[in-house]
């Protein structure tokens, strides 16, 4: 049996990582990586995710596939310490299989090629101006703990090279000096390792969580550029002791020992901080405090807190690296955290893995909030994506949390926070364009869509379920009236149809259009292109005919050029969240779905012929038989239930693998005659089988869900008749955001 430290140092030896694949989660990061390039030409890509949670591993994967598409290609790996170089050393060489990979460069170590360096910050940062190498030798950086891209360090490394990509690692995407380093990132974040998938695959420490109850009313307190004032929080914090008291009754409540711990307690300012660590302290209580005005102390307070000679350690600067401690057991949340990527990056300095800590304790003082601070967001990044609304899940006492971890809210917070999620999301129209009229007031950005809809974290289907865009604009007087031709069909689309589907090539055909006043010549397109002004004419108009022709039908669309701006608009915000590949499928006929892109029932009718222009199908089953095509089409909804299904048609259908789909068959179907049979001799007939697939009937804004586009299956086994239960065997690997849905099924 080994020892802690032979594994320790077996885990240092490449040959002990052997045959490494990424984790389904990891596929995915993985996949949005290939679709910020590919997809949206970004190249420059940061991967945000809590200590732990396998970044490395990914960047490594993520290299390997470049490498395989570029031959000999070039990796600079940077990092600014000698032991994070040789773990990611250790792991590029397991994943790429070669144990010789890669040469360091740090601490006196010098490479001998530089084909492949991991290199420290402060060696470069010597030699830069010494070395003489092209803009463009790296074809591939890595920069790992990117939060620092900001510091002087790491800026003439950024300047000095060119390189085809650059990934930047971090947990701290956010910085509280205020430097953005998104802009260094096509300002966006290109991927994140959710909380909720690292705690169930134990890579983090599990939480209990107590929403605890505050008296401190902040429903008035001034909120400004998406925050509330600091200043004011702070007053209001330091006003009186009758805070501190029950702040104190509190951990006496809910802590096994108060005087046994070590709690990171995040404060609102500087001062607060002091203020709360001058009261514990008078309280006999062993705290401190340390923020940016102390770091000269950051060593000496560290010490501390890791000897429990401090158990309480006051701190507003989440990036201070002497608070990054795994052994933190205890998180305080003693004001309110606006950005949601804050507030889990505060609670992820406490859920590192640590030898004999079972569980990290989070208090979170939640006081009558305003109706923009958003509890909605907070809660859903912890429990993860289900198929239910956040208010329902707190209503039920979080029955969906992640492995080992709980949610317990006191009476009064759980009702502060019910009826703010519920102001929030239930938002009626006035109140939606009080916003509007309040917007140019709060920021300097120009008043679009995809603005409003950022700023005040509003989802675009909470928008539409109140009118469209243009029309609340000018309802909030905040622009000019406009003509009403198409616009109740223009908003039915937007809101019922184009939020609920998601497909690259459809999106961008139609923007081509939009950006022509749909101005299109039938002439010049091809049979595809042709289908696909089909699927836009049911999404628009939803009947066959009512006008001369299929042109003349899409030309319509463009009469309002208002509402063309509209649908401009929408489409680019919803091409610019694509974060997957749709692949091509070869079939012998034409059509222009896409395998791994979401599609209506409508829009795949429309795309396979059943609707045509002058007849729409009346298909509501859950199979669709083309006799010119040869072609079945089975839609499949994966998690059923007694009020959208009927008993006869709760079908148990669920993924085996990747590639293996297990599909049961309508009531009537039996392996020897009909329908069934032709499933059997579906190859030897060349019958093409089609699956699409969905996670539920409606999704969390109560719209109808579309259907994924799986490609074709091929009969590998079936066995049972009336139902028959059949194992589809996919020809291209099922998408990783829904396999995890999917596999679900499988096991109830």
């Amino acid at each position: 049996m080994l020892s802690k430290g032979n594994v320790q140092q077996k885990k240092n030896d490449p040959s002990f990582y052997f045959n490494i694949r990424p984790y389904h989660y990891q596929e995915e990061i993985l996949e949005k990586l290939e679709a910020e390039r590919t997809v949206h030409n970004r190249y420059r890509n940061l991967i945000v995710a809590a200590t732990g949670t396998g970044k490395t591993v990914i960047s490594a994967f993520d290299f390997k596939r470049f490498r395989k598409q570029n031959s000999g290609a070039k990796l600079l790996f940077v990092a600014h310490r000698k032991e994070i170089l040789q773990q990611a050393q250790a792991t590029f060489q397991g994943v790429l299989g070669d144990n010789n990979f890669g040469e360091l460069w740090v601490d006196g170590i010098e490479p001998e090629k530089y084909d492949t360096v991991f290199a420290s910050v402060q060696t470069l940062n010597n030699r830069i101006d010494l070395w003489n190498i092209s803009k463009t030798f790296y074809d591939f950086i890595i920069i790992d703990e990117v939060h620092h891209i900001a510091a002087s360090s790491y800026r003439p490394i950024l300047e000095r090279f060119k390189p085809n990509i650059i990934l930047g690692l971090t947990a701290t995407p956010e910085r509280m000096d205020g430097e953005n380093i998104l802009k260094d990132f096509c300002d966006c974040i290109a991927a994140e390792i959710r909380l909720p998938e690292a705690l169930n695959r134990k890579l983090l420490c599990p939480f209990q969580y107590f929403g605890v109850t505050d008296s401190i009313d902040l429903s008035n307190v001034e909120w400004r550029n998406g925050r509330y004032l600091p200043g004011e929080l702070t007053n209001i914090y330091m006003q009186s002791n009758k805070r501190v008291r029950e702040i104190i009754i509190n951990l006496k409540k809910y802590l096994n020992d108060i005087y046994d711990t070590r709690a990171l307690c995040f404060c609102v300012t500087q001062e607060h901080a002091q203020y709360m660590a001058e009261k514990f302290s008078l309280a006999g209580f062993k705290a401190d405090y340390l923020v940016s005005s102390r770091n000269q102390l950051r060593g000496e307070l560290r010490t501390k807190f890791l000897r429990k000679e401090i158990n309480y350690l006051f701190v507003v600067d989440i990036f201070n690296e002497g608070v990054d401690l795994p052994d933190i057991d205890t998180i305080l949340f003693l004001r309110p955290t606006e950005s949601l990527t804050i507030f889990l990056q505060q609670l992820g300095r406490g859920l590192r893995l640590a030898e004999g800590k079972d569980c990290l304790t989070v208090l979170d003082f939640v006081g009558n909030s305003r109706p923009e601070y958003d509890f909605d967001g907070k809660f859903r990044a912890l429990v993860g994506k289900t198929s239910t609304s956040i208010q329902k899940e707190i209503e039920d006492d979080f029955p969906h949390l992640p492995l080992g971890c709980t949610i317990i809210l006191e009476k009064k917070a759980k009702d502060f926070i019910l009826q703010n999620i519920k102001t929030a999301t239930s938002f009626n129209k006035a109140q939606l364009l009080i916003k509007l009229r309040n917007y140019q007031h709060q920021t300097a950005l120009p008043l679009n869509l995809k603005n409003f809809s950022t700023f005040y974290h509003i989802p675009l289907q909470n928008i539409y379920k109140k009118g469209n865009w243009k029309r609340l604009c000018v309802l909030a007087e905040q622009t000019e009236d406009y003509p009403t031709n198409n616009e109740k069909e223009i908003h039915r689309t937007v809101k019922n149809t184009w939020l609920s589907c998601n497909s690259n090539s459809y999106f961008k055909f139609i923007l081509s259009l939009a950006k022509k006043d749909f101005g299109i010549n039938f002439n010049y397109f091809n049979k595809e292109e042709k289908a696909m002004c089909l699927m836009l004419h049911y999404d628009v108009w939803q009947t066959a005919g009512n006008f001369n022709s299929l042109e003349e039908s899409i030309k319509t669309i463009g009469e309002n050029k208002i509402l063309t701006e509209e649908i401009i608009q929408v489409l680019e915000i919803l091409i610019n969240r694509i974060d997957f590949i749709e692949r091509d499928i070869c079939l012998p006929f034409s059509q222009p779905l896409k395998v791994h892109s979401r599609y209506t029932r409508s829009q795949i009718l429309a795309a396979f012929g059943f609707h045509s222009f002058t007849k729409k199908s009346e298909i509501r089953e859950g199979v669709a038989f083309s006799k010119e095509k040869n072609t079945e089409l089975l839609f499949v909804t994966l998690n059923k239930s007694e009020k959208d299904f009927s008993p006869t048609t709760l079908y148990n259908d669920f993924a085996i693998s990747e590639t293996i789909f297990h599909w049961q068959s309508q009531n009537e179907s039996k392996p020897d005659s009909g329908k069934g049979l032709s499933y059997v001799q579906h190859k030897e007939n060349q019958k093409i089988i089609l699956l699409f697939v969905r996670e539920k009937n409606k999704d969390e804004f109560g719209n109808t869900m579309s259907f994924v586009f799986l490609g074709e299956g091929n009969l590998i086994d079936h066995y049972d008749s009336k139902p028959m239960s059949i194992k589809w065997k996919l020809n291209e690997p099922m998408p990783p955001y829904l396999w995890k849905d999917s596999a679900k099924m499988a096991v109830g």
